[in-house]
């Protein structure tokens, strides 16, 4: 099996959370540069098999697209140009950010620590990805 790539899109960065090959845990794997994401993308799946990326879709609480949809989209757009042979799906991405900084506190990380946006995002990622193995 391969492995499923999650990522937490930003516009500044974006976490990036992975499964082991068995597909059974999400790990948070390293928060890049938005800038460099595709590159990043492209030298992570020459090393490692990746079947799936998911993408977080941020919604409102009424399920209509978050602003942030705007970035998003054209971010699909250039990884389907760049990556054409790994699918791309959605998940519901409302509260992880929350959940990610809730779950910085409950582990006992100083508050300092819990600034650490790219932290933040990487859990976030981890987080989404975890949604979608107990959706399966």
């Amino acid at each position: 099996m391969a492995r499923i790539l999650a990522i937490d899109y930003g516009t500044k960065r974006t976490g990036i959370a992975v499964t082991d090959e068995l597909q059974i845990i999400a790990s948070g794997l390293t928060t890049v540069s938005t800038k460099e994401l595709i590159p990043f993308l492209k030298a992570y799946i020459i090393k490692e098999k990746v079947e799936l990326f998911l993408i977080g879709e941020p919604k409102q609480m009424d399920n209509t697209a978050s602003e942030s949809e705007l970035y998003i989209l054209p971010f699909i757009d250039k990884l389907k140009k760049e990556i054409p042979n790994i699918p791309i799906e959605r998940v519901d991405e409302r509260f992880t950010s929350k959940m990610a900084f809730q779950t910085m506190i409950d582990s006992g990380l100083k508050k300092n620590k819990r600034k650490n946006k790219a932290l933040v995002d990487e859990i976030s990622a981890t987080l989404i990805l975890q949604s979608y193995l107990y959706s399966k």
